[in-house]
């Protein structure tokens, strides 16, 4: 029950509703005690009220960025799309995150579909179904995340480039290339970049990370990647590239910051007129040459996936390739 003592500038009324107090002083006594008895009425039905009923799906995506996203390697984009999530006209952000449904999350769904493309929508629908989950299982603010019952756009086909020897020999012209010497030129550490990731299969953020003390004569070490920690053999041309860079950065053995060997790599292809293909490109093209060498075990082992169905998505000869290692193994049982 309330409580109403004499202040100096009036009456101040005390309430005290299942573990919580509040207060508040008013000129005469009459408004003292009509506030605490709407104040009590205020803190009694937001007692009965359940976790996700107090809290907007907006504060937990805000919540979430301070302190789950921190936490991950990728954390700049998510916090990025987070904030947009926070600010789009669709989702119902305004909402408590208990009356979240599945047809509000598909509702949004459609929307995105229309805007961007379906890879986009689903590396979304699985960000926003990772908060859900995480105020679930760790905030218990919901009973369910209203995200599992909603039906995921189609993935996209996989990427199927293989980077030919004209397209990079423009490249390398574009850039500045030479094949001796040093290296002199921001752009003509992108060559060298590039080359190194068409014998390695490294990706762009593993080049750019890159430092001398990873390097170890045949290989070279990669303690934090995409997947799992891998060490990356290096075949005789790839180690000459990676030594021609010494002298370039004291530290990092390429000096390329992952978003600048992107932009770089985009403009150099755009002067050589060429299109249709990206820096990761690079790594399918890599796989798909290795593929021809080397077991599926062992290209799994040097590319860092733990399952061979990557490696077949990744490894495309073509028919007349296959054709030819078919006959050139028959030739060798024919000759026993």
């Amino acid at each position: 029950m309330a409580s109403i003592v004499p202040a100096p500038n009036g009456y101040r009324a005390h309430v005290f509703v299942r573990g919580v107090r509040d207060s508040q002083t008013f000129r005469t006594q009459r408004e003292a005690k009509v506030w605490a008895a709407r104040r009590e009425t205020e803190l009694r039905e937001q007692s009965a009220q359940s976790p996700g009923e107090r809290v907007s799906l907006a504060d937990v995506l805000q919540r979430y960025s301070a302190e789950v996203s921190p936490t991950k390697r990728g954390r700049r984009w998510e916090q990025l799309r987070l904030d947009l999530f926070g600010r789009d006209a669709v989702l119902p952000v305004a909402q408590p995150v208990g009356h979240l449904t599945p047809e509000q999350i598909a509702a949004w769904r459609d929307y995105r579909a229309g805007q961007v493309q379906p890879g986009t929508v689903i590396r979304e629908m699985g960000l926003l179904s990772a908060v859900l989950e995480h105020a679930r299982r760790e905030w218990r603010l919901i009973p369910a995340n209203p995200v599992r019952d909603v039906r995921k756009p189609r993935s996209p086909d996989h990427r199927e480039v293989v980077i030919g020897w004209r397209q990079i020999r423009a490249m390398c012209r574009a850039m500045g290339y030479r094949t001796t010497g040093r290296i002199t030129e921001t752009r003509q550490a992108v060559a060298v970049c590039f080359l190194v990731a068409l014998r390695t299969g490294m990706r762009a953020g593993e080049l750019s990370g890159l430092t001398w003390d990873r390097v170890r004569g045949d290989h070279v070490v990669l303690p934090v990647t995409k997947t799992v920690p891998r060490d990356v053999p290096l075949e005789p041309r790839a180690r000459a590239l990676i030594e021609r860079m010494r002298g370039w950065d004291e530290l990092m053995v390429f000096g390329l910051r992952p978003a600048s060997l992107d932009a770089l790599f985009r403009r150099y292809r755009e002067r050589a007129g060429l299109s249709g293909f990206t820096f990761h490109d690079a790594r399918h093209t890599a796989a798909t040459r290795m593929a021809a060498h080397v077991d599926v075990l062992t290209l799994c082992k040097i590319f860092g996936w733990s399952s061979t169905k990557q490696a077949l998505t990744y490894y495309n000869p073509s028919a007349s390739a296959l054709a030819a290692r078919l006959a050139e193994r028959t030739g060798r049982g024919r000759s026993r």
